[in-house]
């Protein structure tokens, strides 16, 4: 199980960071782009801003399921680092539930619900002329990572506490 959540890991890991890169280029160009036109050309390209900000949102959403699989996160860890090993432990197991619940729930569900019924409703974006729902499935997409990435955390918190060397008998 292990092998096989470090194998994903290291895929959705490239994945991710790959993506991230090509949107983020792709955002630096587009919003370039956007400032030529309006400052050189005297006129900005229409569907720039557009563009940029759904971009921005698949850059930031992505890129937070990336970040969050790093433990890159800021956290506010005071109060846990004042626990003692085994609570820091379960703190950070049970840090790992939740981000697994609420990605599951709140992100994968309720993102698919979301860019369905925004699908159905034939909702456009006007200057570029694509479907709002899919700008939308950043959300779900995001929330898979987010949950493989909670599930593998969790999994790495249960085989740091049964170790040996976790037990502090040293």
């Amino acid at each position: 199980m292990r092998f096989l959540l470090t194998q994903g890991r290291k895929l959705s890991d490239f994945f991710l960071s790959w993506l991230v890169i090509a949107l983020f280029a792709i955002l630096t160009i587009d919003v370039l782009w956007g400032v030529f036109s309006r400052y050189i050309l005297g006129a900005q390209t229409r569907w720039t801003d557009e563009l940029a900000t759904t971009l921005m949102v698949w850059v930031a959403m992505l890129g937070a399921a990336l970040v969050y699989g790093e433990k890159g996160h800021l956290g506010v860890d005071y109060f846990v680092g004042k626990l003692d090993p085994a609570a820091q432990r379960v703190t950070e197991f049970a840090a790992h539930i939740l981000v697994l619940i609420f990605a599951a729930v709140v992100m994968v569900y309720g993102g698919w619900i979301m860019v369905d019924r925004t699908l159905e409703a034939n909702q456009l974006l006007p200057a570029l002329g694509w479907k709002k729902g899919y700008g939308y499935s950043v959300v779900p997409l995001s929330g898979v990572f987010l949950v493989f990435y909670a599930i593998e955390g969790a999994v790495n918190s249960i085989v740091a506490a049964t170790s040996p060397s976790s037990t502090g008998d040293n």
